[in-house]
């Protein structure tokens, strides 16, 4: 399951337990949605209380973003784990927006923030 909220250039969503296909199509939808309105946007993805992926989801998360290389400015990734911090390191290769790694929201926020100023 998923929540996400959007205000301005920023999207902010949160995974809880298993992140599926149906949550990245929810996801992805939000996204384009705020894109046909803007240059480009910054994520905020909170992962701390994701569970595991499926493979369907990580295939379609590969596809989305090299489909979208040139959308995103910065992406903040809340993570508890190294393996998640691994995998949004790898992530990266595919898009040209800066990625980085928190595990404290308030840094994620603040960071996300200094693009904005």
């Amino acid at each position: 399951m998923i929540t996400t909220d959007h205000q301005d250039q920023l999207v902010s969503t949160t995974v809880f337990g298993e992140f599926t296909l149906a949550d990245f199509k929810e996801f992805e939808e939000q996204v384009n949605y705020k894109l046909r309105f803007s240059d480009g946007l910054d994520l905020l993805l909170d992962l701390r209380e994701m569970a595991g992926f499926t493979l369907d989801m990580a295939w379609e998360e590969i596809r989305y973003a090299r489909a979208h290389t040139d959308d995103f400015g910065r992406i903040a990734v809340l993570a508890a784990s190294q393996w998640v911090a691994w995998s949004a390191w790898v992530s990266q290769m595919f898009v040209n927006a800066d990625v980085r790694v928190f595990d404290d929201e308030a840094e994620a926020r603040a960071w996300l923030a200094e693009r904005e100023e």
